[in-house]
């Protein structure tokens, strides 16, 4: 989708007015899971360029048609978007409520991918509130589920989290083979990029990986 183009590249304005271009067209036709979409994508848009309050607006629309239309992975979805949000804000049980919402949704539709972003949230949460063995248990329980559906970005992200849990408790030498089994993954992902522009802009978003 070529606002979601924009979006990655940086042009976050561009990928605005495309996004607005299209809710409308969404609401003529009646779309109401395709006009959900679009909402959550201005509020992920809006959330990128640090305007919250804007972000949760859009969110808290889309939550709505998705309940509305029984569009359960769409709200799951949806309550992962604003459970970062409040993360970000500081909010962590807020935050905690929209993700556990979010992990029932996924388990109950089956989607197995958004489960284990969903665990991954929460342990990050966790993480930050300090509370270690029980960010270790959502990462963990995250890990299986990120190798059994493909998610190999997904899978190096969370060993580099489990490194960083490890190295904090002092377990050096766990730290050092979980941080190597993610950079494995890294440079096999990398090679397999086309263009030179690209690889060096995914290097610079696993760039912490490298420096643990």
């Amino acid at each position: 989708m070529l606002p979601l183009v924009y979006s990655s590249l940086g042009e976050k304005q561009k990928a605005l007015e495309f996004f607005n271009q299209a809710l409308p067209l969404r609401r003529a036709v009646g779309d109401r899971r395709g006009e959900a979409t679009t909402l959550n994508n201005l509020g992920r848009v809006y959330d990128s360029l640090g305007e919250k309050q804007k972000a949760l607006e859009f969110y808290n629309q889309a939550l709505s048609l998705s309940q509305a239309v029984g569009d359960r992975g769409g709200e799951a979805t949806t309550l992962n978007n604003l459970g970062r949000v409040y993360n970000s804000l500081g909010e962590k049980q807020k935050a905690l409520e929209f993700y556990n919402q979010a992990l029932s949704l996924s388990q109950a539709v089956g989607d197995r991918g958004g489960e284990a972003t969903t665990l991954n949230n929460l342990g990050a949460v966790y993480n930050s509130l300090g509370e270690k063995q029980k960010t270790l248990e959502f990462y963990n329980q995250a890990l299986p589920i990120l190798r059994a559906v493909g998610n190999r970005g997904g899978e190096a992200a969370t060993l580099n989290n489990i490194a960083f849990l490890q190295r904090s408790q002092g377990n050096q030498k766990e730290a050092s083979t979980l941080i190597d089994s993610s950079i494995t993954i890294i440079e096999d992902l990398r090679t397999k990029i086309g263009s030179q522009e690209l690889r060096t802009s995914y290097f610079a978003t696993v760039q912490n990986y490298y420096e643990l």
